[in-house]
């Protein structure tokens, strides 16, 4: 919106109640992040977009500093006929990040134009995060296994690694299998990820629903007896 937080009249105020937020999250030990809308794209070819992108995300990391979130996750855009050049793109928008969202930072895999095969070399070689989401790898996959990219996705991290889950809204048999449904079959969740010390973050329109059904039914089926309860919407 083009203004800062100290330039508000109760500036003080609102850094205090971030303070409380940041506070109440490490002591009932929750995992804070941020994912910012679509139209943060830093390999746009127009230099705006990108500078607007670049904005918002600074945006994202004052807050993200606030609360004490450690992942500002992001596609990688769009690939524009060339996708070597647009993520050589990328890579020089990331490289006009402040330090606080550059060491927050994580790309995830999506469902029209990037695979895991596609962005694992560059979080490789630029030390960013992948945010593994196996629904969208489903149904944009590259060759690669869920199994091998669980686990060269797991060497990309310097934390706990954070996975994305859902379920298509009309199965996978039906149409646009892209869209969410309200829940989570449970088969749906990987058999490489049991046992695993990760946070799965749940997309489903449900939300705390969803996540506690898939929560019930991973330990009733003793799935998810030693994954970290981190499974959050």
């Amino acid at each position: 919106m083009g203004y800062e937080i100290d330039e508000l009249p109760e500036s003080t105020q609102i850094r205090a109640l971030f303070s409380k937020c940041h506070k109440f999250a490490q002591i009932n030990n929750i995992r804070t992040t941020f994912h910012p809308d679509q139209f943060v794209v830093l390999n746009s070819p127009r230099p705006d977009v990108v500078d607007s992108s670049i904005s918002e995300l600074e945006h994202h990391g004052e807050m993200a500093e606030l609360i004490g979130a450690d992942v500002i996750n992001i596609h990688a855009g769009g690939a524009y006929g060339d996708k070597e050049k647009a993520l050589e793109r990328l890579v020089t928008g990331i490289n006009r990040l402040s330090s606080r969202i550059r060491k927050r930072l994580t790309l995830e895999n999506d469902d029209k134009s990037y695979t895991p095969v596609d962005l694992l070399p560059l979080c490789w070689r630029e030390e960013i995060p992948l945010v593994y989401d196996v629904h969208h790898h489903r149904c944009l996959p590259d060759g690669a296994s869920i199994e091998e990219v669980t686990d060269a996705a797991l060497l990309t991290w310097n934390r706990e690694p954070l996975f994305h889950i859902s379920s298509p809204l009309n199965g996978w048999n039906g149409k646009f299998t892209q869209r969410h449904h309200d829940l989570i079959d449970v088969k749906d969740f990987p058999k490489a990820w049991q046992g695993l010390r990760i946070t799965v973050e749940v997309e489903a329109k449900a939300k705390e629903v969803a996540v506690n059904k898939l929560r019930i039914e991973l330990n009733s089926s003793r799935i998810g007896n030693r994954t970290k309860d981190h499974i959050r919407r």
